[in-house]
């Protein structure tokens, strides 16, 4: 006879262990990872697949050929292949299939056109070299260019269009608390809410003590405890990443946090202080084995990028001077008839590593205008400027002779508008950070002037628009600035 035994519920509850709190947080870290990666794949696969299909469409059309050679169709489809395994090994080069760039779209487009004219170059040329004078180049480039882009942008759209759901991009996105709060700590934070490109997503807070009632508390970043209870909100609220923003009052602390995120399999980063500008040129070198940070991988600072923005410039200047010669000569001449004399105006202006330079202008003021002897800025209403001075500024067609400064190298079509010296050697006490604009070229307009910030504005406000260009600059950015141009005329005079 089998004897009759109560079980209580909790003891056949604890039958089944709970999944324990690691095992949860690995599985879902895991998930996450997998989520990324599936995502990367995809990217990838999509990127090849339309490389794929355009230069298939290609070859197999009369798009590009002028006598078809049996030898070289008939492996139209190897080529093909051929050319999709480029294209990506190419745009992969250019970091488009980083985490950190999935979710952001412009990023993500500017490194395909970039990439994408590279590959164009390899390409055509190896299969003009492979197949003769049996193909037109000019078509073939054309029908191949043509076909491709429209097809990756395409699907780069609809891939952005879906990734950017909420459901996964919060699978893409690390979890992040904040060790202490300092000034840097506050821009970093509004930036990342403001801009959801970026793969972060601040959770909140712990305290340090001192440093952080130095700089007040943060009004919309979650309080959650001190740094003793750390474990507790890593456990509980899927951290992925600790950045600490306050060093300079923690350097002690520093092994023992670096430990605990270890334990806790937490990345652990540092919010730098020393470098109030240009952070996102900061990296990490070696010199005899030890680590040094510094300054210096802007985007202008690699020679290929300046090399291929003064190719854009020298074709841009030339063009320029092509197109507006009849409006620059109208204009002077209608200079002349309201005040004879000189109808260009030259200065000196301060250009790239403060090497100066003589700027190019149509006349839009009184011969006497600088009677004075003192430089200074116009104002609005400015006495000393023609009546055709004031159209002329708004539209700024008195800048157009400056595609002769672009052409020469003096100038870029985008940048920093140049300063005269004189002003310059007050500005660079006066203005903290301003000699950082000139480590590049000055332009003919920039992300200052299409923001309204030019003539008698702010001129800290100039130079934070001025440093966000150098940090941010590529093709597109020129290109988005250059169209502004001709829409945004706040503040002209």
């Amino acid at each position: 006879m089998i004897p009759n035994i109560a079980i209580h519920p909790s003891a056949a509850e604890a039958v089944i262990p709970l999944e324990p709190a690691e095992v949860r947080k690995s599985r879902k870290r895991w998930a996450d990872h997998i989520a990324s990666d599936a995502v990367t794949v995809c990217a990838a696969a999509g990127d090849a697949a339309i490389a794929f299909l355009s230069l298939w469409i290609v070859f197999h059309t009369d798009l590009a050929v002028t006598a078809r050679v049996d030898a070289l169709f008939n492996r139209g489809g190897v080529y093909a292949v051929f050319g999709a395994m480029t294209l990506v090994s190419v745009i992969s080069a250019g970091g488009i299939y980083s985490r950190r760039r999935l979710l952001h779209l412009r990023k993500v487009l500017s490194r395909l056109v970039r990439g994408g004219i590279l590959w164009s170059l390899f390409y055509i040329g190896f299969i003009t070299l492979v197949a003769g004078f049996s193909i037109s180049t000019l078509k073939f480039a054309a029908a191949t260019i043509g076909l491709g882009a429209a097809g990756l942008i395409s699907w780069r759209l609809l891939l952005y269009r879906v990734i950017s759901d909420e459901s996964i991009a919060s699978r893409l996105r690390q979890r992040i608390l904040l060790i202490g709060w300092t000034p840097e700590a506050g821009r970093l934070s509004q930036s990342v809410w403001q801009y959801r490109t970026d793969p972060c997503e601040i959770v909140g807070y712990v305290d340090l003590g001192d440093s952080d009632a130095t700089y007040g508390s943060p009004a919309n970043i979650p309080f959650m405890g001190t740094i003793a209870d750390l474990p507790r909100i890593f456990e509980q609220h899927d951290i992925n990443v600790a950045w600490l923003a306050d060093v300079n009052r923690n350097v002690g602390a520093i092994p023992q946090l670096t430990a605990q995120c270890e334990r806790e399999m937490v990345e652990f980063k540092i919010i730098p202080s020393y470098f109030p500008i240009l952070l996102s040129a900061i990296h990490v070198e070696t010199v005899g084995g030890t680590p040094i940070l510094g300054v210096d991988r802007l985007p202008l600072n690699f020679l290929h990028l300046r090399i291929l923005k003064r190719l854009i410039d020298f074709a841009g200047g030339l063009l320029g001077m092509i197109l507006t010669a009849p409006i620059i000569a109208a204009f002077c001449a209608i200079v002349y008839l309201e005040s004879p004399g000189a109808v260009f105006y030259r200065q000196t202006r301060t250009g790239r590593k403060g090497k100066p330079f003589q700027i190019l202008k149509i006349r839009s003021m009184r011969l006497d205008a600088e009677k004075a002897g003192r430089p200074g800025w116009t104002t609005k209403d400015d006495p000393r400027r023609l009546r055709i001075g004031a159209f002329m500024r708004k539209w700024n067609i008195d800048e157009l002779p400056q595609f002769w400064n672009v052409m020469t190298g003096e100038m870029s079509l985008v940048g920093p508008r140049p300063e005269r010296p004189e002003l310059i050697s007050n500005f660079k006490h006066e203005i903290e950070h301003y000699n950082a604009r000139h480590t590049v070229k000055p332009g003919v307009t920039g992300w200052a002037q299409v923001n309204g910030l030019r003539g008698d504005t702010d001129l800290s406000d100039r130079i934070r628009h001025d440093i966000y260009y150098m940090e941010h600059w590529s093709l597109l950015f020129d290109l988005r600035i250059m169209f502004m141009t001709f829409f945004r005329h706040a503040n002209a005079c």
